[in-house]
């Protein structure tokens, strides 16, 4: 049995015509599957704590979610043991980070395909994000700043849904991307690795702590991060003039930034991250409020993902 969360409104509503197309597939095979359909932020961290329930980690579920990056960390955080689940991604976004870093399907139907061969798994490593008394888990990055400040205002402007139909989504986000380059203004943030002594970080852009190498639609961030290492990557940048920034961005793409003066790749266990001022945070793309600080752990315990066969 697979069990399904499917995103409906995910790419502006073309969550449901794939949805719709993918269940007629299953239906012709004769799959036996069950599927949720989201009706509000944050149901899918409900479906996911109800279906992972009926899992152990000696007959786990099959847990696969349909969507964008960012319905990840909503299946995440709800699921109650990850032992106890077989997760499983269908891409239905703009940014699909997640498959570009690792290595899985971007087109959807060829991703169920995969999911339902289930021939190759992997563990990955599960980080936990703390912001105050609440606690999110998350599948590529948590940030503060500049990519979060993206993140946000992406959230709510209403040219992202228009585009989006002329799958020209990553407009809006270059859009955005330039106002908050100009308004912006760089805030000193201290971060402490590991518990050992605090580092501290004049004048920084964005701090994000990342379990994969891309975020923001395909900016190699942090080009040696590994899901399977045990480790998180977090990536400072700080001290750089606006006309810096102009060539370091682009670069990043191909992760060619980490040899700019300014740009610290560092790597820990666990991170607690203060800025002098509250600013932007973001869990996996989406708004984890305003904010003076945070913390990321990583889950005891990874969770097995279906991968394609090599």
């Amino acid at each position: 049995m697979y069990s399904f969360i499917v995103n409906p409104n995910s790419r502006s509503g073309e969550g449901r015509n794939v949805w719709n197309r993918l269940r007629s597939i299953m239906e012709s095979q004769g799959i036996s599957y069950q599927y949720f359909l989201t009706e509000y932020v944050g149901h899918a961290t409900v479906l996911a704590q109800r279906i992972s329930a009926a899992g152990t980690p000696e007959d786990p579920v099959t847990l696969v979610t349909v969507g964008g990056d960012g319905t990840i960390y909503e299946v995440l955080t709800g699921i109650i043991d990850l032992s106890s689940v077989v997760f499983g991604f269908i891409p239905v976004g703009s940014g699909n980070d997640f498959c570009r870093s690792m290595g899985l399907p971007f087109d959807s139907f060829e991703a169920l395909r995969s999911i339902l061969e289930n021939r190759r798994t992997i563990f990955m490593d599960v980080p936990v994000l703390h912001l105050g008394s609440h606690s999110y888990r998350f599948g590529i990055s948590a940030g503060m700043g500049y990519d979060a400040a993206i993140c946000q205002e992406v959230l709510i402007t209403p040219g992202k849904k228009f585009l989006n139909r002329l799958h020209m989504g990553k407009l809006i986000y270059l859009m955005v991307a330039l106002k908050q380059f100009l308004f912006l203004t760089p805030s000193p943030v201290t971060i402490t690795l590991d518990r050992n002594k605090p580092q501290t970080f004049s004048r920084t852009w964005f701090a994000a702590v990342m379990n994969q190498k891309y975020e923001g639609g395909g900016f190699k961030f942090c080009p040696n991060a590994s899901p399977e290492d045990g480790l998180l990557d977090v990536i400072v940048i700080e001290g750089i003039s606006k006309l810096k920034m102009l060539f370091c961005l682009p670069s990043a793409l191909w992760g060619k930034h980490t040899r700019i003066r300014g740009v610290h790749i560092l790597q820990c266990r666990n991170v607690h991250i203060t800025s002098a001022h509250s600013l932007p945070v973001h869990k996996d793309g989406e708004s984890g409020g305003i904010q003076r600080e945070f913390s990321v752990t990583i889950e005891k315990k990874p969770l097995k993902i279906i991968m394609p066969v090599l």
